[in-house]
């Protein structure tokens, strides 16, 4: 049977009537479940009148405060991070003349411990005898 055959069926049967107490009963459950349930140990309703932020806010309060309470301390902790830092770089002397000429010195004396540096000359790729490119294609069929 294809479904097409059973929808015919379906459409051939007559309606039956619902038991009008059974009507009544789905009625009644329908209105019950569409207004909303007030538990006794929960917090009231917001008002219409709160802000579009607290209506957001409202599910978990205690959540969203916590994790409000989170940022700002990140944001804190990197606030007082970065002023010291930047006091720290403003607070440094400048390099004395002699340091320069120690770290001169260094350096030639790992120089001549190591030898002049030879940079290698990269190999050039060789080339065979040119010939016209026209032929490639030919060799390639011919084979």
């Amino acid at each position: 049977m294809n479904p097409d055959d059973f929808e015919q069926q379906l459409q051939r049967q007559p309606w039956r009537q619902m038991p009008g107490d059974w009507r009544a009963e789905i009625l009644s459950a329908a209105r019950q479940s569409a207004l909303p349930e007030r538990a006794p140990h929960a917090t009231p309703y917001a008002p219409p009148s709160a802000s579009l932020l607290s209506t957001l806010l409202w599910p978990h309060p205690m959540a969203w405060a916590g994790l409000a309470a989170v940022w700002l301390v990140i944001l804190g902790v990197n606030l007082t991070i970065q002023d010291a830092s930047t006091q720290v770089a403003k607070h440094t002397s400048p390099v004395s003349p002699q340091v320069v000429m120690a770290f001169q010195e260094q350096e030639r004396l790992l120089a001549e411990l190591i030898g002049p540096r030879e940079m290698p000359v990269a190999d050039r790729p060789k080339t065979g005898p040119a010939r016209p490119r026209s032929e490639a294609p030919r060799a390639l069929l011919m084979v």
